[in-house]
């Protein structure tokens, strides 16, 4: 079984469990008013390349990256250096997080949150508008078309965006018949056996469609590979281990950023 299957099984028994604690039409009670469809795509869409800064507790590969980090010093320590949006794993079993970071999250910052999380039901997706988030993340390896196509759907339906997450041209090409993504997340890391070529963005970039918005994801350490990025039109990055593992998150990312100052 591949790391990816492993995790979406330990998901789907974790929100059976949460689904008989909570039933859906609670969370549905306690929805925002309006929806924040648009939030994420905006700010990514803005001038220059954005960072998804991201709040990250552990991973399988990694193990614990920031023992007993406090939710609110370190998202805060983002939206100070000038993050874009911010990103919140709430996975359990093999990350960590919950979402109570999220909701702290929402409490201590107002930008954009994207809920990083395996989803495979529709309920994490009522949970994520529930708590605030503005958009979820959706993918591919992990979800058949109709899958895709109902997740995503649920998902407009509460007023989120989607950040659908593949890694290969199949991926993509899959993803673009399904649901003709708004924002396309290039994953550098193969969630099937979590080995990482941070050059996987780049090669994509020429399958991707104009007007796409286009986010690059993990392996990403350094202000070069994010100028590199940038020069081959992609829109976005997203960081977390990098940002999480230093001492001084906040300075960190300024780092990231710094590129083509003199």
């Amino acid at each position: 079984m591949s790391v990816l299957s492993r995790i979406c099984d330990a998901s789907r028994e974790r929100v059976a469990e949460r689904r008989a604690q909570v039933p859906e039409a609670e969370l549905l009670a306690i929805l925002p008013e309006s929806g924040r469809t648009g939030r994420l795509r905006h700010a990514l869409e803005a001038p220059g390349i954005s960072v998804i800064a991201e709040f990250k507790r552990r991973s399988p590969s990694a193990g614990e990256i920031r023992p007993g980090s406090s939710v609110a010093e370190v998202v805060g320590a983002y939206e100070e250096a000038g993050a874009s949006a911010l990103s919140v794993l709430t996975e359990e079993e093999n990350f960590g997080g919950s979402m109570a970071d999220l909701r702290e999250a929402r409490a201590t910052s107002s930008l954009p949150i994207l809920r990083k999380d395996f989803t495979v039901d529709g309920y994490q997706v009522t949970e994520a508008a529930a708590a605030g988030a503005d958009a979820v993340l959706l993918i591919v390896a992990a979800l058949d078309d109709d899958e895709l196509r109902d997740l995503d759907a649920r998902a407009r339906e509460l007023g989120l965006d989607v950040l659908v997450e593949v890694h290969d041209a199949e991926e993509l090409e899959r993803a673009m018949e399904a649901i003709d993504p708004e924002i396309i997340g290039v994953n550098n890391r193969d969630l099937r056996d979590f080995t990482v070529d941070t050059t996987r963005t780049s090669k994509l970039m020429a399958a991707i469609p104009a007007g796409k918005v286009v986010v690059s994801e993990s392996g990403i350490t350094s202000a070069d590979q994010i100028e590199e990025l940038e020069q081959a039109g992609v829109d976005a990055v997203l960081v977390g281990e990098r940002l999480m593992r230093a001492p001084d998150p906040a300075e960190a990312l300024r780092e990231l950023k710094s590129f083509g100052v003199a």
